[in-house]
């Protein structure tokens, strides 16, 4: 094959940033942006980086891009993409408001739009802001129309799941009300940079704020699924400092908060001016909310729940493109549960838990915990009672009578283990499809605890069984069908619903590496975001690791079966806010966030003195983190 040299005018191009690449027309099978009809794709492929070394420390304190796009065209030409990191901001700065002024990238405020301020060491007040962005959608309006914008007008949704910690250093998880942002973007029609002309704070106030913002889906209707994971628990929030917490902050009292608004999914509507709406719906059930996927026929939900004791949640909508109503599932798994790629893995059976509208659920909130199920963390040694295993933790439950539907929505935990659903997984979360080979994937981020035979969160009867934990984790495939009914007999209304899960690609644990790595580096650990690319024929995989000592985006193409590792993650960073664009304006964008730079732990202790200043310099003392996506130049054309 010849290599060509990239000429110094794509070189600059580079420089300035442009998008992923100018394949958005091409892989519709139209023409390219270049107007080349002859130009059709016939494969894309990535060549991965190396993993940084301390042999250059700055590359592990930063988004790190050493990767490549390769495209093999119908004509036997190839083009090769040079790859490398955009941000739109840190969180932190100063961004314009689109009124003239400047609002702060990430900050906080209550439910009045007041800023929260950070006043936990006297003389240096500031609001807060996150160091956690997550979930981001990019997205066109019809009609679109904001002051600024000179080219295409393209919106990304932001959101912030959690601030680490205060000035003083004190943890501040999950006690702020995690902000999500419409950001307008300007596109240059000439080499898709997108650049930022806007940022605009929804308002939460009619959501009662949000809790705990991870994982985000773009809907098949064009709006934002945001996500609320690790519900508050009901029964015993009020006793918790971090709810309490959380209440003050959001309301201005400790006491105000409900524990029922929580942990459900919000959606957001972007307006044509670059502002944004918030619906919370209550009827997905009250989980660990992830990163969910609505199915091509726009009802079908299959949702990640990032909990200890977790189960794999279905929920079919009555109406397209409505979440408002609509019947919640959670899967039974038959054996042959398997690590093993190569295995058939385990049949799916599914419980049906209810049928509820947002509004009737939301209703049912007012409802005191007691009132829907008696609880208790001790055996009450009353026969009554049935002992469960939520998030680790042996529970003894009752649901009072006439309360199924209140408990199938708002304690659904506890509820699908009475029903007999196999809650046996940790940390399932992100979701993704692949619509053409009608198959679905699911991040398991860990195969430890609750998946381990004979430990104490172990139960034989949810089929979900290894006999050696898999701390890396892995990504899970559910073969999609429909004509499927539920354990009552009763037909599900979908033709997209998963009727067998098997692994697909999963990680390895090792001894401690010269850098600390506990899992292989040039394995995927402990998946988070997923996202699948229908046009590049590519699962995008973004972890959440502590067994890796840079986080990694990968891209693994479904056919080929190539893992290629794409970007590093600043060292004790976590790789966010994915999201495969296939097309907008003829341009293809993957979005990429990341969390936490400089969150040390164990498998630091080699690199965080080295790492540590640098970090500190990058990123605002570790408050801050990076919003963007990739860009990419195109080399010289070259025969395959």
């Amino acid at each position: 094959m010849m290599t060509l040299k990239r000429s110094r005018r794509l070189a600059l191009k580079f420089i300035t940033g442009v998008p992923l690449l100018p394949l958005g027309a091409a892989l519709q099978g139209c023409a390219t942006a270049a107007g080349d009809r002859s130009a059709r794709v016939r494969s894309v492929e990535f060549t991965g980086m190396a993993a940084p070394s301390l042999a250059d420390p700055a590359a592990m304190a930063t988004t790190s891009v050493g990767s490549s796009m390769n495209v093999l065209l119908a004509d036997g030409t190839r083009r090769d993409y040079q790859l490398a990191y955009q941000p739109f901001f840190v969180t932190g700065d100063l961004v314009p408001d689109g009124k003239g002024g400047q609002v702060l990238a990430g900050g906080y405020v209550d439910m009045k739009g007041q800023p929260i301020i950070d006043r936990s060491v006297p003389g240096k007040e500031r609001q807060f802001f996150s160091d956690s962005p997550d979930g981001t959608s990019l997205l066109t309006i019809p009609g679109a129309q904001v002051a600024g914008v000179k080219g295409n007008t393209v919106f990304a949704v932001v959101q912030f799941e959690y601030n680490t910690r205060n000035l003083k250093g004190e943890s501040t998880y999950a006690t702020l009300p995690s902000p999500i942002a419409v950001l307008t973007l300007d596109q240059d029609p000439a080499t898709g940079k997108l650049s930022l002309v806007k940022y605009h704070n929804v308002d939460m106030a009619s959501a009662h704020g949000l809790w705990i913002t991870c994982g985000a889906s773009l809907s098949p209707w064009n709006t934002h699924l945001s996500s609320e994971e690790y519900e508050p628990d009901a029964p015993f929030a009020a006793t918790t400092s971090q709810f309490k917490a959380y209440s003050l902050n959001t309301f201005g009292d400790a006491s105000v908060a409900n524990p029922y608004h929580y942990g459900h999914l919000p959606e957001i509507t972007v307006n044509p001016d670059g502002t944004g709406r918030v619906k919370k719906h209550y009827c997905l059930g009250r989980i660990s909310h992830e990163l969910v996927q609505v199915m091509p026929d726009q009802r079908t939900v299959l949702m990640g729940d990032d909990y200890t004791n977790g189960g794999l949640f279905v929920f079919v909508a009555d109406r397209e493109k409505d979440l408002s109503a609509g019947t919640l599932y959670v899967a039974r798994l038959g054996p042959g549960f398997s690590l093993d790629p190569q295995a058939p893995g385990a049949a799916l059976q599914w419980v049906r838990l209810g049928h509820a509208t947002s509004d009737e659920i939301e209703s049912l909130t007012a409802l005191r915990p007691s009132d829907i199920m008696a609880v208790s963390k001790t055996d009450p040694g009353d026969k009554s009672y049935t002992k469960v295993i939520v998030d680790g933790i042996p529970n003894w439950i009752r649901v009072e009578p006439g309360m199924e539907k209140a408990a199938a929505f708002l304690e659904t935990h506890r509820y699908a283990n009475l029903m007999g659903a196999s809650m046996g997984f940790t940390k399932l979360e992100g979701t993704t499809v692949n619509v053409r080979d009608k198959v679905a994937y699911s991040a398991l981020q860990n195969i430890q605890t609750s998946m381990v035979r004979g430990h104490a969160a172990w139960r034989e009867s949810h089929n979900i069984t290894v006999d050696k934990a898999l701390q890396a984790g892995g990504v899970f495939a559910h073969d999609l069908a429909g004509g499927v009914s539920d354990t009552s007999g009763q037909a599900i209304a979908s033709e997209w619903m998963p009727v067998r899960t098997r692994a697909l690609i999963v990680g390895e644990d090792i001894a401690s590496d010269a850098l600390g790595n506990t899992a292989n580096p040039d394995r995927i650990a402990n998946p988070d975001n997923l996202k699948f690319s229908e046009k590049m024929r590519t699962l995008f995989i973004g972890e959440d690791s502590g067994q890796h000592v840079n986080n990694f985006l990968w891209a693994y193409n479904i056919d080929t079966k190539k893992l290629a590792r794409v970007m590093s993650i600043p060292s004790g960073g976590e790789s966010t806010g994915l999201h495969a664009v296939d097309e907008i304006h003829g341009w293809t964008y993957v979005m990429s966030n990341f969390q936490h730079a400089g969150d040390w732990g164990a498998i630091h202790a080699k690199v965080k003195g080295p790492l540590g200043p640098l970090i500190d310099a990058n990123y605002k003392q570790r408050s801050g983190a990076a919003v963007g996506y990739l860009t990419a130049v195109q080399t010289q054309p070259s025969l395959a």
